[in-house]
């Protein structure tokens, strides 16, 4: 007879789980709800970002100039200047169009002066990051079309002499 015992038992234990089942249930509908994010602050209204989106530009413009009066290596140094502000403006999950603009200006000049040097594949990876930046923005403007002609164009010469 002792499993009559376990089997009088078994309807008790049930019912104790259940209710320990139900208890926990309950509790865990109780419990706080969860804590909501702090939506993170867009880096693009801060003022550093302008200052550094300025700066940029600025560099842009100095080394384009450079580069046109035969100025290499000045140019580089103006370039290699600029990387961190690019970096810093790239940062950002959504940068402005102008940001993107001076970012693509900085690439462009640094993928002519590697064009120039012989460096062929390095200038076709730059002239890529442009194109895909190009291609992908929205809203497609005549200006973003023709930034996006103009990488394509540097990628089809960086095609020609890599295939010489």
């Amino acid at each position: 007879m002792p499993d009559a015992g376990r089997a009088a038992k078994a309807p008790i234990r049930r019912t104790i789980i259940s209710i320990t089942t139900l208890a926990l249930l309950f509790l865990a509908g109780c419990a706080a709800p969860p804590r909501a994010e702090q939506p993170k602050p867009d880096p693009t209204k801060e003022a550093g970002y302008a200052k550094a989106l300025r700066e940029l530009a600025a560099l842009d413009r100095e080394a384009a100039d450079l580069l046109q009066r035969g100025r290499a290596e000045d140019a580089a140094a103006a370039i290699t200047k600029g990387q961190p502000l690019q970096t810093r403006l790239l940062a950002a999950s959504r940068p402005t169009l102008e940001a993107m603009e001076a970012v693509s200006d900085l690439d462009d000049l640094y993928a002519r002066m590697l064009l120039s040097d012989g460096h062929d594949g390095f200038a076709r990876m730059l002239l890529q990051k442009n194109r895909a930046r190009w291609k992908n923005w929205k809203p497609q403007t005549a200006d973003t079309m023709r930034r996006l002609q103009q990488a394509e164009d540097g990628i089809a010469e960086c095609d020609r002499r890599l295939n010489r």
